[in-house]
């Protein structure tokens, strides 16, 4: 019995003691298409067959395909095999499945006495077909079950300029721990700190300022340092708050820190810190910003951060040999070791870190870091309440996408996520895998970012056919030479064929194959079998007959014309036009005839040549009989000496007029007249005139006289008469318009002329010759 039909799409059915599989939304399932179709290609075997898409499946039956036709017709979709008279119990499609390997339930209890579990299933095995996916596996995720063990590890800068904040942190134990009790009885708090690389420009290397980085009037002051490890995860508050008190300040040169150095050792230094099977956080506090990637050039430091550990006695050794490590690679690692960061930073820096490190938090710092449990508290129910389930160790052929069962889900993405999500609830993920080709047994993880807990995947690909087939190598069907597997024979030593009916004899099967071959082109063309070496052409999937010694011809491949083959007057004979009588050309489409060209006795008007019954005119000539030629000049011009000299008897060509000219002839004799010195026919226009490739005929209606030459000395005389006529009118025009002008003035001078008043006044400038003195002591009596 092969194995059952497709149920649905993608190449999705029900095996027994697997899951049956819904139907798959196109948007889920990149390969499932709007319709099933299987590429038609060289298809040989089942195998090749289901490997050519995730629709495409295989008949076994015995005698489906007739003789002389290609096993390739044995694969097809499944409607189509069935189309065909193929019975579902024929027909070989492996599905799609998966089976669950591990399905412990989730813990929705108190998980003091046992391992709690968040995530559902554990592990999982995918049976896929290439180039399908499977898109029901639902992926189930309890968040923050009661008494979840939590980890915090609080890595403190401690640059000079966090002095005041390390003083509040020495008695920050018990509240932390009094803050996590409120979550889970299972908390446990450590501490490490950092400042920056002891180099230059990060830090003075003066061994006096090496010993105490500080002010001088620091008194306590620890030698400068990178990061160090001081107290691993411990459920201890008070142990937590001694240790941390016994710590002192200390300083650099610069503002950034070097803090991603610290983090990075803090996340893959693992055993050393502590870290558990729990929720894990780590808290990063500073109040500046932090060195990158590619800063250690400043220091001559050219090695990459190799994301190794490298606590050598609590302290960060290669803190002066390699660089700082870049957001990406420190995001990746704090990933791989399901690690939340919260960020308590300072305003400055906070809108960063957010955007750059996937699953974590940013709180601001107050100046002396006095509000950082209730940083750590907001913080922790942000990420507690934000699920993000995605992949790690994905294979190169496998792709996955996610799809949330939540209010803020349904759009499928490179992740799921779900936000607000309470405590103790369950949330669901679909998760889609798909398999682009046939690759051996590879496995990858899925689970949520900052939680422990994965999902192990193992992905097979369906790339074999299981057809069951009796094993008998002597099978009637095979013509005895052979066994039936999944409906095709295959042939015993010395036999080949469809039913293994060819003797090889001396001959090799390669040989026979070669015999077939065309100038050692494909097998028959790719379009028939080889049988003893003999090609046997297939049938075309258009109803074109395939024939030839290699299958090289076909009734289909000649030119069209209009849109017919051979313009439907012949027969195409393996892409040649065989036409019928009275047609030719390549594709038929010349009928030999000139009845399309002629117009009345004459073909093109003796002005083209008539081909296919349609006149190919000379240049400037129209169609269709080449009668008009709206841009040529009469050629008769080209021949005035001829004209001279069969006219009229004169003119250079009067001694060979006849051998010159024999190619012109006139209808009529034009009449005789005198145009200055020669006698010429009057040719201002010939008329009609005949183009041919034996003569050229005017028909030159002449004037009976000519008409008089020119009279120059009246033209000349006119022009200068006409001349002088036009100066005199422009200067008359000139005065009249100047004495007019004066004439005006003329008259408003009058007119101001009678409104002067004179009075009889003395002249105030005439003075008279007489000057008259008085005698001051006079007196007239």
């Amino acid at each position: 019995m092969g194995l059952k039909p497709f149920l649905d799409v993608g190449g999705i059915q029900q095996l027994r003691g697997t899951r049956t599989l819904p139907h798959v939304p196109t948007s889920l399932c990149p390969a499932v298409l709007s319709k099933e179709e299987c590429p038609k290609t060289v298809v040989t075997s089942c195998k090749d067959c289901i490997r050519t898409g995730p629709f495409c499946a295989w008949c076994k039956k015995l005698n489906f395909t007739k003789q002389g036709e290609p096993d390739a017709t044995r694969c097809d979709t499944t409607e189509a095999l069935r189309s065909r008279g193929c019975e579902n119990d024929d027909i070989v499609s492996p599905a799609s499945s998966y089976t669950k390997l591990s399905d412990r339930p989730l813990s929705r209890g108190s998980g003091q006495n046992e391992d709690p579990v968040q995530l559902q299933p554990q592990a999982v095995r995918l049976n896929l077909r290439p180039g399908g996916c499977l898109s029901s596996l639902n992926v189930n995720f309890v968040l923050r079950v009661e008494d979840y063990p939590v980890d915090l590890y609080y890595l403190m800068d401690l640059s000079y300029s966090m002095k005041d904040d390390l003083e509040n942190v020495k008695s920050l134990g018990k509240d932390l721990m009094k803050a996590l009790g409120q979550i889970t009885k299972r908390a446990r708090i450590g501490f490490g700190s950092f400042v920056d690389k002891v180099a230059l420009p990060f830090t003075n290397t003066n061994p006096a300022k090496v010993q105490k980085p500080c002010p001088e009037d620091e008194r306590v002051c620890q030698p400068a340092f990178g990061y160090q490890h001081v107290l691993s995860l411990t459920d201890q508050a008070e142990e937590f708050n001694q240790i941390v008190s016994m710590q002192s300040i200390s300083g650099n040169l610069d503002s950034p820190e070097g803090g991603l150095d610290a983090i990075m050792q803090a996340a893959v230094c693992g055993n050393k810190i502590g870290w558990g099977d729990s929720t894990r956080l780590l808290v990063f506090a500073t109040d500046d910003g932090f060195h990158m990637a590619g800063d250690g050039k400043l220091a001559a430091i050219l090695e990459p951060n190799d994301g190794q550990c490298h606590l050598d006695k609590s302290i960060y050794s290669k803190s002066s040999e390699m660089d700082y490590p870049s957001v990406g690679q420190l995001a990746q690692k704090l990933a791989e070791n399901n690690i939340q960061p919260i960020f308590a930073v300072t305003q400055n820096v906070a809108p960063k870190l957010k955007e750059m490190i996937p699953k974590s938090e940013v709180g601001v710092l107050s100046k002396n870091s006095d509000n950082v449990v209730r940083l750590i508290e907001t913080a922790y129910k942000s990420l507690s309440s934000n699920v993000i389930v995605t992949h790690e160790n994905l294979p190169e052929d496998i792709k996955v996408t996610y799809t949330s069962n939540c209010e803020n889900g349904g759009v499928p993405g490179p992740r799921g996520v779900c936000n607000n999500v309470g405590i103790g609830k369950e949330v669901e993920f679909v998760v889609t895998v798909t398999a682009d080709k046939c690759t051996k047994e590879q496995s990858f993880q899925i689970g949520p970012l900052g939680f422990r807990e994965k999902m192990n995947i193992t992905v097979v690909t369906e790339c074999e056919c299981v057809c069951r087939d009796p094993l008998n190598k002597n099978d009637p069907a095979c013509g005895g030479q052979g066994q039936v597997t999944c409906g095709t024979c295959v042939c015993n030593k010395d036999f080949v064929g469809q039913r293994c009916e060819c003797r090889m004899g001396d001959k090799n099967e390669r040989d026979l194959r070669e015999a077939c071959r065309f100038n050692n082109g494909s097998v028959c063309s790719n379009l028939g079998d080889c049988v003893c070496g003999l090609c046997q052409c297939h049938a075309g999937e258009d109803g074109r007959n395939i024939y030839g010694r290699f299958c090289e011809c076909d009734d289909r491949s000649c030119p069209l014309h209009h849109n017919r083959l051979c313009g439907g007057n012949g027969k195409c004979d393996c892409g040649k036009c065989l036409c019928h009588q009275g047609y030719d050309g390549e594709a038929c489409d010349c009928k030999k005839s000139d009845e399309a060209c002629r117009k009345g006795t004459s073909v093109c008007s003796g002005r083209g040549n008539c081909t296919c019954n349609i006149c190919h005119c000379l240049p400037g000539y129209k169609r269709p009989f080449c009668e008009e030629c709206p841009g040529c000049p009469s050629p008769c011009g080209k021949i005035a000496s001829c004209v001279e000299c069969l006219g009229f008897n004169s003119g250079p060509l009067k001694e060979n007029c006849n051998s010159m000219c024999s190619k012109v002839k006139f209808t009529s004799r034009p009449s005789r007249c005198i145009v200055g010195t020669s006698e010429v026919c009057a040719m201002q226009d010939f008329g009609d005139h005949v183009h041919s490739y034996d003569a050229l005929t005017c028909v030159p209606p002449c004037l009976p006289e000519c008409p008089k030459p020119p009279d120059l000395a009246a033209i000349i005389g006119g022009s200068f008469a006409g001349v002088a006529l036009i100066g005199l009118l422009l200067l008359l025009i000139l005065k009249g318009i100047i004495h007019m002008k004066d004439l005006k003035e003329f008259r408003r001078f009058e007119n101001e002329k009678k409104k002067a008043k004179w009075t009889n006044a003395d002249n105030p400038l005439f003075k008279t010759a007489t000057t008259t003195v008085q005698n001051p002591n006079f007196s007239g009596d």
